[in-house]
């Protein structure tokens, strides 16, 4: 039985996320605060975890960055109340897999639910070591390497690339990439790609401005060669 990890201090939030994925075969712990949240994902690691933004005694966003730095491929997914498009980018930098915004509904966070886990599944069916040029990537750790030097990627950036190389060969539009990457069904600007991709070229390419691993495939996205 796969457990969801809900930190949250709102009861009322509590009960209803409780009965709602119970009654879908999920177990369910609750924490009330960021830290008893944070103690709690350590003690035993869930398949999910849905962190609230607003939280006492540590903040959601301190929450997700310790979580994702521990376990960077277990999915988080946050509820927030904000409406601020920074504290979303923000988000997507420090790894967080989803967001809903409140008040949301139940069905539609279920979804959300299952749609991460199952993105999570197939990473982690894809292997956790991967090779091309001269790079070398252990995703598990978060380690990367070119020409046996260290290269420090962002999570966001790990997850791209985890992404490219369980799709090799194939192009890839901006938006599968927002959706299946980000797990955001609307998202401010598609340039977030882009600007991620020029990252990823800066960093692992020989020439950044020929690439040859990274390719624009144009009015089209993406698409990675090995």
């Amino acid at each position: 039985m796969e457990k969801i990890l809900v930190i949250e201090d709102d009861r009322a939030i509590h009960k209803a996320l409780k009965h709602l994925f119970e009654s879908e075969g999920y177990s369910v712990e609750v924490a009330s605060d960021g830290a008893a949240g944070l103690a709690a994902t350590r003690a035993s690691v869930p398949a999910l975890v849905i962190l609230d933004l607003r939280l006492p005694r540590m903040p959601g966003r301190e929450v997700c960055r310790e979580i994702k730095k521990e376990a960077p491929a277990l999915p988080v997914i946050i509820l927030s109340a904000a409406d601020d498009e920074v504290d979303k980018v923000l988000l997507l930098e420090l790894g967080a897999d989803d967001y809903v915004t409140k008040p949301f509904s139940p069905r539609e966070l279920l979804a959300r639910a299952r749609a991460v886990l199952r993105r999570a599944s197939r990473r982690a069916a894809a292997g956790d070591r991967y090779s091309f040029g001269e790079v070398s990537v252990d995703f598990p750790k978060m380690e990367l390497t070119r020409a046996g030097r260290p290269v420090p990627l962002t999570p966001q950036e790990f997850k791209i690339l985890k992404y490219f190389a369980q799709n090799r060969e194939r192009v890839i539009s901006r938006e599968e990439l927002l959706n299946e990457v980000w797990g955001y069904n609307c998202y401010p600007s598609t340039r977030t790609v882009d600007n991620h991709i020029l990252k990823l070229r800066q960093k692992l390419e020989k020439d950044p401005a020929d690439p040859v691993h990274f390719l624009t495939v144009h009015g089209a996205g993406y698409k990675f060669v090995p």
